[in-house]
């Protein structure tokens, strides 16, 4: 805390450095900005940790040392340390993968969200009154980052969990959020590497291709995916709004393209994403609750 001089009241207030051993001292939020608070083999070991992701499920630990440019003697240590505690598998190829202790802490972190707990049970309600699938994604990059998903077990993409990301261009909710964001900021993100190989037949294959789609989604206020992130998978796609109207989420119910047709989709199941975006929007309003 802050202390005055004995010279005078109005003197210029002195900052009191906190000793290391003092029991506030790790309270301090300006604690962990000081080089003397900082644990390089931590700081190390959650370098390692964030390499790990969609592109990159598992690594072997040379190009670890690679990557990060550690020694490879260094990188070996981290990994057998995290290994030990859980948080990296060791497979048979001899590669390392995330293990269950992450899995858990990442789940953990999303879930945790104030965001994420006032929009479950409207989304579980969405869920039990249409029975199909229904999910809450984010923009992250250039993929979409799921941060609610509540699973119909007849849903071609079955392996889609809470944290998982898929290409913002194949998706509703990621043609919907891309839809809002401005044209300098459409471009850095998107380039020829978010168009994946592995899309459904009615994928776009272009940033050209997939701007023609965006203005009239958000003019509309709604986006639908047609068999562009798999062979018969549909979904249709909302915004969640923040206080100031800025799209923060969308939120989509996914179905299979045998059993709904694009028409029945806008007519039976677009009015009824489009009340549930309202709800949690005007919730959000009323919370001011922010959103990663």
């Amino acid at each position: 805390m802050p202390r005055r001089t004995a010279s005078s009241s109005s003197a210029a207030l002195e900052p009191v450095e906190p000793s290391p051993n003092s029991p506030n001292a790790l309270e301090r939020p300006e604690a962990a900005e000081r080089p003397g608070y900082r644990v390089e083999a931590l700081a190390k070991g959650l370098r390692i940790l964030s390499l790990f992701d969609e592109q990159h499920p598992s690594w072997r630990v040379s190009d670890l040392a690679t990557v990060t440019g550690l020694p490879m003697p260094t990188v070996y240590r981290v990994v057998m340390t995290l290994a030990s505690e859980g948080y990296l598998d060791h497979l048979p190829t001899g590669d390392y993968r995330p293990g269950v202790r992450t899995l858990r802490l990442g789940t953990a972190a999303l879930r945790s969200l104030d965001f994420v707990s006032i929009a479950t049970p409207i989304l579980r309600d969405l869920g039990q009154r249409t029975g199909e699938t229904v999910n809450l994604a984010v923009l992250n990059g250039d993929r979409v980052l799921y941060l609610i998903r509540l699973r119909n077990s007849d849903l071609v993409t079955a392996n889609i969990q809470v944290g998982s990301t898929l290409p913002a261009v194949h998706t509703s909710i990621g043609k919907l959020l891309l839809a809002h964001l401005a044209e300098a900021d459409l471009e850095a993100r998107i380039t020829d590497a978010s168009f994946a190989a592995n899309s459904g037949p009615n994928a776009k294959v272009s940033l050209a291709e997939l701007r023609t789609e965006l203005g009239p989604i958000r003019d509309q206020g709604w986006a639908m995916q047609d068999e562009e992130l798999a062979y018969g998978l549909r979904s249709v796609a909302g915004p969640v709004t923040g206080p100031d109207g800025r799209v923060l989420a969308g939120v989509n119910l996914a179905v299979q393209a045998r059993d709904w047709s694009t028409q029945r989709i806008i007519r039976e199941l677009k009015p009824a994403v489009l009340a549930t975006c309202a709800e949690i929007s005007g919730l959000l309003s009323d919370t001011n609750v922010s959103v990663l």
